[in-house]
């Protein structure tokens, strides 16, 4: 695969169903490792990412099973490793997330530093200060992280910035340690409140998920559980975006309204007319993009996920907006393309200023990054001529059939 082809000015039109969330899915799947029963999964979404992380849980020892209708059954009973190579995780970012669980059911692991998007620095330090507190030895050793127990222990933990990787990490260790644990200033992603609804439906005690205190109340064993992850906000987003960017209208279906809320009220600054159900948005792109200002925090702040796809379509708003990114500090890799797209952007520091009204003209383009080949698909939708985004593989890292999904909405696109 190659790159990815768009020759579209066509408005989008008809509905689109969202998948499984991939950043709720990935923890969830990691957690299967507490239990030595049998955990089903729905909704889990056909993502390279998720099958890295299958394919780590596979090593370590879980049988895995593909049920007709794309549900996950996995069983950690036999457990051969506690290991992860780096050829393992050097993929996935997420693949980290298997610490928790194994440090708290075998006392012992042993990951490599993950890989992943390369759109800055995210240490993993919050989380083995976690694991720490909870009583675990931890030391880094030539690239892998080692830690080892006799047995943790619940501890008040504080979290120096609301990581939601750590917040996982140390959420899922802690259910199987002895007594309470803490954890403040916890990230409030609705993929946290998921992965605490999976692990009180294996048996934990988790309350609080959703808020900046969460306390677990530990427990001497799992279960494995049934669970439907919840739809991808990103996905969700993305997809708003196209709908606005090509003056169309699109119903995207599978979404939690409360999940959206921060994008929704930027791009109803902007102009786009949204009509929500309870599960169902309506995109309807007004008669003219008016420019806005977005500030990317943590959840339920504007999603750092979502400022390329924004970017992009600010490219087409009557007037100069400003993006400014708090979290991932090379998370404009992407504006070089969309200019040489045509786009009008100013770097200064960890702020873009986007003039818009430029017109887009189709090139070949590089996705950096996962979320900056949404936003040159995007871009390409909008673009006068033929768009080739090369390094496609990032894009379906976290998009499940995207080129077929905006086929079917009437976008001229494809694979070579």
């Amino acid at each position: 695969m190659s790159e990815i082809v768009v020759r579209s000015q066509k408005p989008l039109f008809g509905s689109v169903r969202i998948s499984g969330a991939k950043n709720a899915a990935l923890p969830i799947l990691a957690a299967t490792l507490l239990s030595s029963s049998p955990s089903l999964l729905h909704d889990i979404p056909p993502l390279s990412d998720v099958a890295n992380m299958l394919e780590i849980l596979r090593n370590l020892g879980c049988v895995i099973a593909t049920l007709p209708d794309g549900s996950v059954e996995i069983t950690a009973e036999h457990i051969l490793s506690r290991e992860a190579t780096f050829e393992q995780t050097g993929r996935l970012r997420a693949s980290f997330l298997v610490a928790g669980p194994l440090l708290a059911r075998f006392h012992k692991c042993r990951i490599a530093l993950p890989g992943g998007c390369k759109i800055g620095t995210r240490p993993v330090d919050l989380h083995l200060k976690g694991f720490s507190a909870l009583g675990a030895t931890v030391a880094i050793r030539h690239g892998y992280v080692e830690a080892e127990c006799t047995g943790l222990a619940g501890a008040s933990i504080y979290l120096d910035f609301p990581s939601v990787g750590a917040t996982e990490n140390i959420m899922m260790a802690a259910c199987l340690a002895t007594g309470q644990t803490v954890i403040e200033n916890a990230a409030v992603e609705p993929e946290i409140a998921d992965l605490a609804t999976f692990l009180n439906r294996m048996g934990a005690q988790v309350r609080g998920a959703g808020t900046d205190t969460i306390k677990i109340n530990g427990v001497h064993s799992l279960s494995g559980a049934e669970h439907t992850i919840i739809p991808d906000r990103i996905e969700a987003g993305t997809y708003m975006v196209a709908a606005a960017i090509t003056g169309g209208r699109v119903q995207v279906e599978n979404i939690v309204p409360e999940h959206i809320k921060p994008l929704a009220a930027k791009m109803r600054e902007m102009g786009v007319q949204i009509q929500e159900t309870a599960t169902t948005a309506l995109i309807e792109a007004g008669e003219e993009l008016f420019p806005t200002d977005i500030k990317t925090l943590p959840f339920p702040g504007f999603p750092t996920d979502m400022q390329s796809q924004l970017c992009a379509l600010m490219t087409r708003a009557n007037g100069t907006g400003i993006i400014t990114e708090t979290v991932f500090e090379n998370r404009f890799m992407y504006v070089e393309e969309l200019k040489r797209m045509g786009a009008d952007i100013t770097i200064e520091g960890r702020a873009a200023v986007v003039k818009g009204r430029r017109p887009l003209m189709g090139t070949k383009v590089l996705a950096t990054d996962l979320r900056a080949g949404a936003a040159l698909v995007l871009a390409g939708l909008a673009a006068e001529g033929e768009t080739r985004i090369l390094q496609p593989e990032h894009i379906f890292r976290g998009y499940a059939a995207l080129p077929e999904k905006l086929k079917a909405l009437g976008a001229d696109i494809c694979v070579l």
